[in-house]
């Protein structure tokens, strides 16, 4: 085999051995850096926020209330028990639970794009939650398993399905050059990682590529505060960063038991 390949396959893998400490804990904060955002704007967005559900749902000041602070608790709670490794499966299931009800209480069901976004998120959540999984069993080193639990790889199945749903958004239906081959890159790339061939590569190559799109088009910190355009950029460059660290957990623990690498491997 050309030697340059050898070299570029080992200092990948160099790359891997170096970040395996760390690649884990950056994708975990990364992961909920929507959910901490989201969480902070509704502390300091307290009445706006109230007041828009409460007139979209016309469900009185007390019940808005509530539901601004279930959004606060919820989200700043679940960030602070991820990040700390303390009952993360309980927190993964709460910030499930925020999704949904944010995705009803903001009629983002119409919406597809914020769907697919909001399921992508979800995927995250399930990689968090099979990585939880895979801690738990491996503090019982000694006792005999048989072979990878289940839900675990199908959680990662699910988890990588799902994490794709955020490109579908990003691919543009122009006619030029550029927009073509990033489509066709796009494509190739997402389908990989849904099948789980090459998966670790591929999902390394959607992070470079997605970090590059969301510093370019999402620089909310290039706009005024005042302009609702600020606000939005910024929900998009949050939501982008979190599918990274979705895609950064695919890289830290491989695809799972439900993948063409896996069964390569039995080949």
């Amino acid at each position: 085999s050309n030697p340059n390949d050898l070299f570029s396959q080992s200092s990948y893998l160099d790359f891997l051995r170096v970040t395996k400490q760390y690649l884990p804990h950056l994708a975990r904060l990364c992961l909920i850096s929507t959910f901490l955002e989201d969480g902070i704007r509704m502390w300091f967005q307290w009445n706006e926020q109230r007041d828009y559900i409460e007139a979209t749902w016309s469900c009185g000041y007390f019940l808005a209330t509530c539901f601004v602070l279930l959004n606060l608790i919820g989200q700043l709670g679940g960030c602070v028990l991820i990040l700390s490794r303390n009952f993360v499966q309980y927190a993964c299931f709460g910030l499930f639970g925020i999704i949904a009800l944010q995705t009803v209480a903001y009629s983002i069901l119409w919406d597809l794009k914020f769907l697919m976004r909001n399921l992508a998120l979800g995927g995250g959540l399930l990689l968090l939650l099979a990585e939880s999984r895979s801690e738990g069993k491996s503090m019982f080193a000694g006792v005999p398993s048989m072979g990878e639990s289940s839900p675990k790889q199908y959680m990662q199945l699910g988890g990588r399905v799902l994490l794709v749903l955020m490109f579908m958004t990003l691919l543009h239906f122009d006619s030029n050059f550029f927009s073509i081959l990033q489509n066709m890159v796009g494509t190739a790339l997402i389908i990989l990682v849904a099948i789980g061939f090459k998966t670790k590569l591929a999902a390394l190559t959607l992070v470079v590529w997605l970090l590059a799109i969301n510093i370019y088009f999402n620089a909310f910190w290039t706009i005024p505060a005042y302009k609702p355009m600020h606000d939005f950029l910024k929900y998009d460059f949050f939501q982008t960063t979190s599918v990274i660290g979705g895609l950064l957990l695919v890289v830290a623990l491989g695809p799972g038991g439900v993948s063409m690498d896996e069964k390569k491997k039995e080949w």
